[in-house]
């Protein structure tokens, strides 16, 4: 027999904001949806792995522009994600993506993503970014707007909640 506590969908991912609001939870996250689409696909007839990854980089726009923060792209490369897939979405399906952010440290950002299609999770990962100013040759501190809007996940990083990039 299957332990509820550990079967997919039924503990959210590490620093995952409550799914009803919660004042203590992380302040900034976004959630989007989308049809998954025929170029979705790969020739198995589901998701393609790299589906996952666009659909979270668009509730991450989604929530950078909801903060002002846009400009952080073309800043912000993306030097590390892992992704657990948990389930098949096929096409034509509508697909909720929820984005948060789980981490700042002092040059990089953790977000945390889960993906639900109609019978439930299909994916979770999580995405670390860099801050790399545009004539910097490495990464560089996040500047102190983004350090204020990010200001309630602000915590050291540690290997299970963010990669630090210096």
């Amino acid at each position: 027999m299957t332990d509820p506590k550990s079967a997919p969908g039924r503990n959210p991912a590490p620093g995952a904001p409550p799914e009803h609001g919660d004042p203590g939870g992380p302040a900034l996250h976004a959630t989007v949806e989308r049809r998954v689409e025929w170029s979705d696909t790969d020739a198995s007839g589901h998701q393609h792995n790299t589906a996952v990854i666009r659909w979270a980089e668009a509730a991450e726009a989604e929530l950078l522009r909801r903060h002002d923060l846009a400009w952080m792209w073309g800043r912000a490369p993306r030097v590390r994600h892992e992704i657990d897939y948990l389930g098949r979405l096929w096409h034509g399906e509508t697909v909720r993506i929820r984005l948060w952010a789980a981490a700042l440290g002092r040059t990089s950002l953790t977000y945390g993503f889960e993906v639900h299609g109609p019978t439930g999770p299909a994916a979770r990962g999580r995405v670390v970014i860099a801050h790399a100013a545009p004539d910097a040759a490495s990464a560089t501190p996040w500047p102190e707007s983004v350090r204020t809007a990010f200001a309630r996940v602000a915590r050291p990083a540690t290997p299970d909640s963010a990669l630090e990039v210096s």
